[in-house]
């Protein structure tokens, strides 16, 4: 999300060529929560401070509309974790902050998926970059990586890593701005895609096996940000999104 958080906009030339939804194309792998029925609702978990709050509960309101035909909903409620371990929840995303120490990355989502679905997922905000005095510790930078790494729970890539400003949370533009806080038109437009099937059972609240060791972990650099694959024997996968600092 910086820097390295950095390309969150759509150049105003191509926004016309992406007025259709077949036109959206950042899809995470195909990842999905599993339901059977549109809109849908999600619970977050908020194992925020009072710091973050504001953001988050943006975050749950721009996630929620339905522009664009979105069937994604959120919902608020009390985290179920301690904000340092921030613990996935089966069914569940949950929203933590803490100072996870100088290891590069500003923010943190990982979703856990079995086959294409997503089971559950975790995002993390790491205080230690948003200390009084940091670049970091703007409203700006607080509601563009929380945006961002709440939108990764639903299946979003990025739209863009190279530090373009496509006007989205989802890219990693190099100087956001406010329109780099907020989805845009093309990421609502994705979601309709990425959830325009339905499954024959449901993700959401659902339970499922944990604890298993990784036999095989897969990890992918890029410009601004790391995704890392962790392969389990059940067949089921963590896959963890890093947002790295500059």
């Amino acid at each position: 999300m910086v820097k390295k958080l950095s390309a969150l906009v759509f150049v105003s030339a191509l926004l016309g060529a992406l007025a259709s939804p077949a036109a959206a194309n950042h899809s995470w792998n195909g990842y999905h929560w599993a339901r059977t029925a549109n809109p849908f609702t999600i619970k977050l978990g908020d194992d925020v401070s009072s710091a973050w709050d504001a953001y988050l509960s943006q975050a749950s309101t721009d996630w929620s509309k339905s522009t664009s035909g979105n069937p994604v909903r959120t919902r608020l409620v009390p985290g179920s974790t301690t904000p340092k371990k921030c613990a996935a929840t089966l069914g569940r995303v949950e929203v933590c902050n803490a100072a996870y120490g100088n290891r590069g990355w500003l923010g943190v989502a990982s979703v856990w998926v079995n086959q294409s679905h997503i089971t559950q997922a975790t995002t993390k905000m790491n205080d230690t970059y948003y200390a009084p005095g940091s670049k970091y510790d703007t409203p700006i930078w607080r509601a563009a990586v929380m945006c961002q790494e709440v939108g990764h729970a639903w299946g979003l890539d990025h739209q863009d890593e190279s530090g373009a400003d496509f006007h989205t949370c989802m890219d990693y533009a190099s100087n956001p701005d406010a329109d780099n806080t907020h989805p845009n038109t093309h990421d609502y437009q994705e979601l309709a895609l990425i959830y325009s099937h339905f499954d024959a059972a449901t993700t959401i609240g659902l339970s499922a096996q944990r604890g298993a060791t990784a036999y095989k972990t897969e990890r992918k650099d890029g410009r601004r940000s790391s995704k890392i694959v962790e392969s389990y024997a059940d067949g089921s996968k963590k896959i963890t999104f890093i947002y790295w600092a500059a």
